[in-house]
């Protein structure tokens, strides 16, 4: 039991840390690079990135009531398909989302302070890490406040924009950029989705996981669903899809285009709450991750070690504050949306083949084919950069996992 963790979160605290990891800086971020690849489909490919997400959360949820332990995927497919499935699920969403930390403790500087930007960031990350450090229940406080303030600015940005007299049909002006920018911008837009892992990541810390777990994920995801969909409608119709594509900050300049731009300064404080909200959510999911996988040794198992009295994995979580805080003071990571969702596709594509194999009952395997397939397509669609190094990060953990076996067998 020392180094179990302790189950005090509820069906509406799980639902808070998928609302603070998907309600995020995706929404002020994903929008614009998705609109650029959609174009006048911008809405079609929120459409198709939900679809796959609902399927991707549906498999997931149901694995986690089986196994509600932490790590995710990374259980999930090592006890349905096996340890190297497993390994590579986790390797693909540590290596990920410790990119994207990095991505949102930037965002987060870039809105606070430009000049400053990676000071900002890494004080941040340290910031937030001494808040999951103090217990998942502090770091539920927390992610609750920053939901509600963000939904607060999204709502405002969505009454300012739909109530002006600018607005009109924005999504219907672009032109059409064919079957392949749908699916490019549904994968730009699965950034913003994916979220909802970290309840399932979370599963050692959920009470009656069988039960929770599989409300909070659809609650989690529908509300993310509609909210996304209320605020990219509100800044098509007054920036357009060509104006939206344009952006830097578009739901500052949606606000500015509907004639409020006294209310640019407060989108600016929501991004970077909502990068803060971000941020804390993929900590943990990491974080908990690093603890399963150096349970099992393919990590340090200086890393499983469970705080006697707070019940987290505290060293997991400081050693991935320490190599995010490296990462935001030293790098650029423009790439980080497409890295990230290639490797979350590949992550979830893992889950789905994992849904597969539970029983064979007509939906859950129909859900789980159209969530692996969606997975597949949608990386293969993602900007040849972004599946490039995603493609290449996966060969090295593949290796890594080969060699470790070789020297462990003695050949």
């Amino acid at each position: 039991m020392e180094n179990e963790l302790r189950r005090t979160l509820g069906v509406s605290d799980a639902v808070v840390v998928g609302l603070g990891a998907m309600v995020g800086a995706g929404i002020f971020a994903a929008l614009a690079p998705a609109a650029r690849a959609a174009g006048g489909a911008l809405l079609a490919a929120l459409g198709v990135a939900a679809l796959v997400a609902y399927c991707n959360a549906h498999s997931s949820a149901r694995l986690a009531a089986r196994y509600p332990a932490s790590g995710g995927t990374y259980v999930y497919g090592r006890e349905r398909l096996g340890p190297f499935w497993g390994y590579l699920a986790g390797w693909a969403f540590v290596i990920g989302k410790t990119a994207s930390c990095a991505a949102m403790a930037l965002t987060v500087g870039a809105y606070v302070w430009p000049g400053q930007q990676h000071a900002v960031a890494v004080a941040a990350v340290v910031a937030l890490t001494a808040a999951s450090y103090g217990g998942v229940q502090r770091s539920a406080r927390v992610a609750r406040l920053i939901v509600a303030t963000v939904l607060a600015v999204l709502a405002g940005v969505v009454v300012v924009c739909l109530s002006s007299g600018a607005a009109g049909p924005g999504w219907s002006d672009g032109s059409d950029r064919g079957v392949f920018g749908v699916l490019q911008g549904a994968g730009l837009l699965f950034f913003a989705f994916a979220g909802y892992a970290r309840i399932t990541t979370l599963g050692e810390e959920v009470r009656e996981p069988e039960r929770t777990i599989p409300r909070a994920v659809p609650l989690a995801l529908g509300i993310a669903l509609l909210v996304y969909a209320a605020v990219a409608v509100a800044a098509l119709s007054v920036l357009g899809v060509e104006g939206l594509a344009r952006s830097a900050a578009p739901l500052a300049d949606a606000v500015r285009a509907a004639g409020r731009p006294e209310l640019a300064p407060v989108v600016r404080v929501g991004a970077a709450l909502a990068a803060l909200g971000s941020l804390l959510a993929l900590v943990l999911g990491v974080s908990r991750t690093a603890l399963a996988m150096a349970r099992d040794g393919h990590l340090p198992r200086a890393l499983a070690v469970v705080h006697p009295r707070h019940r987290v994995p505290h060293r997991a979580e400081l050693a991935v504050g320490a190599v995010v805080a490296v990462l935001a003071a030293t790098a650029d990571l423009r790439g980080a949306i497409g890295f990230s969702s290639f490797g979350v596709l590949a992550y979830y594509a893992i889950a789905n083949a994992s849904a597969w194999t539970l029983d064979s009952a007509v939906k859950g395997r129909a859900v789980a084919a159209v969530g692996l397939s969606g997975c597949v397509v949608l990386a293969c669609a993602l900007p040849l950069a972004s599946a490039a190094w995603g493609a290449a990060v996966l060969a090295v953990g593949a290796f890594a996992h080969g060699m470790r076996g070789r020297l462990r067998s003695g050949i």
